[in-house]
């Protein structure tokens, strides 16, 4: 025992040691704590990406028709103008037959577009206009439609789950008043700036 010892009943190398330890004690609990942060970071991370992952995929197979679906618009299109503009009056049993085989294949086409996600948008006359949802194609004077309605459907338009795939083309009623009879119908007043028409957000990708 050193004279600074017995004088004082402390031994400064133990006590430099313990100080050392308690140092390298600190120093590791800052360590730790880094590397666990460092964990939880790349553990949220690896998540994300999981997450994402799966994301894409269930779009990758949810959208996977859209190109295909966007082909058979016209399809339905055609078949709609043809159910719409088919005789009703008529004594032909052929062609009694034949429109009613039209209008089964229009019915069962817009089933197989329900079964896999399509809706179909075609909003009646009257109906609320949403530029999300439509393109508005024309103003006209509105007998008995409020300004801004819709008048009529154009051309139907078509959503795949929530995303446009095509928007609904319509008349809108018009909000500046009605028009002198046989005038030509006023410009669009939902065109952009740019002198595009307004509209839903359409996807074009494939």
């Amino acid at each position: 025992m050193t004279d600074e010892t017995a004088a004082n009943g402390h031994d400064p190398e133990i006590e430099t040691a313990e100080e050392a330890a308690e140092a390298d004690v600190e120093a590791m609990k800052v360590e730790i704590a880094a590397l666990k942060d460092q964990i939880l970071r790349y553990a949220a991370e690896a998540d994300n990406t999981r997450r994402r992952a799966e994301r894409e995929s269930n779009d990758a197979r949810a959208y996977a028709i859209q190109k295909f679906a966007r082909d058979l618009f016209a399809v339905a299109d055609h078949l709609s103008a043809a159910t719409t503009h088919a005789p009703r009056d008529f004594n032909d049993q052929v062609v009694k037959n034949f429109v009613v085989g039209v209008e089964m294949t229009e019915k069962e086409l817009a089933s197989a577009f329900e079964r896999n996600g399509l809706k179909k948008l075609a909003p009646e006359r009257g109906g609320k206009f949403d530029p999300h949802l439509h393109q508005a194609m024309m103003e006209q004077p509105g007998d008995g439609v409020a300004p801004g309605a819709v008048i009529k459907t154009l051309q139907a338009g078509y959503e795949l789950h929530g995303r446009i795939v095509r928007p609904a083309m319509v008349v809108v009623a018009s909000k500046t008043g009605a028009a002198d009879a046989g005038a030509a119908p006023a410009a669009n007043p939902y065109a952009d700036t740019d002198g595009a028409d307004a509209g839903g957000s359409v996807d074009t990708k494939a």
